[in-house]
């Protein structure tokens, strides 16, 4: 090849490439930061929380929380509908940035909570040990706006995931649809299972 000249491959192609990123949230698991953090320092959340910006806002009333030694109630926005928790990618279906958006928010909702409750100790120690009950109070601005099952599944994913506990803990679930035109919302409370409802199934 002479010289002067540069080698060009011949494969080479301006075609626009599209990259997609899927990141974890940029808020760690409750459970994880157990040890010599635990407790939650109140002062490092909320200037995390400060710095982390989710692409998305979610509307919503204002958060209330309710921490106790043995339950924890929380009021989150209502969750995207079903059309818009996931988006297919190359014939994949992936949660989708508003999805996203909505579990990192509640998982800042759950940090901010439990940095504020001195139950917050005991509580995750009490989560920890057995089978779960979940309730979700659905708030839609209509009756007919919306069903309840396309709201659980991603609810009951980002408080797990939020909270560092496995989803297949919660055996006993209550949904519940109820109307509020001005604050839409949804009311999550997580506590043990009674012992009634958990009757572990005896090998034969």
């Amino acid at each position: 090849m002479p010289s002067g000249r540069r080698r060009t491959n011949s494969r080479s192609s301006k075609l626009p490439v599209r990259i997609t990123s899927y990141r974890p949230s940029d808020i760690p698991s409750l459970v994880s930061t157990r040890g010599n953090s635990w407790p939650l320092d109140r002062a490092a959340i909320l200037a995390q929380l400060k710095t982390s910006k989710p692409s998305i806002i979610l509307q919503g009333p204002p958060s209330t929380s309710i921490v106790t030694d043995v339950q924890l109630s929380l009021t989150l926005p209502v969750p995207p509908s079903i059309n818009h928790q996931y988006a297919t990618v190359n014939s994949r279906r992936l949660l989708s940035s508003a999805g996203r958006a909505y579990k990192t928010q509640v998982s800042q909702q759950l940090w901010v909570a439990l940095s504020q409750s001195p139950s917050r100790a005991s509580l995750m120690d009490r989560l920890q040990s057995g089978p779960l009950a979940l309730s979700i109070r659905f708030f839609f601005t209509s009756a007919l706006r919306r069903d309840v099952d396309g709201g659980l599944k991603i609810a009951q994913d980002a408080l797990c995931e939020g909270l560092g506990l496995n989803d297949n803990r919660i055996i006993e679930t209550h949904l519940y649809k109820n109307v509020d035109k001005t604050h839409p919302r949804i009311e999550v409370s997580l506590s043990l299972a009674s012992t009634s409802s958990y009757r572990p199934v005896s090998p034969r």
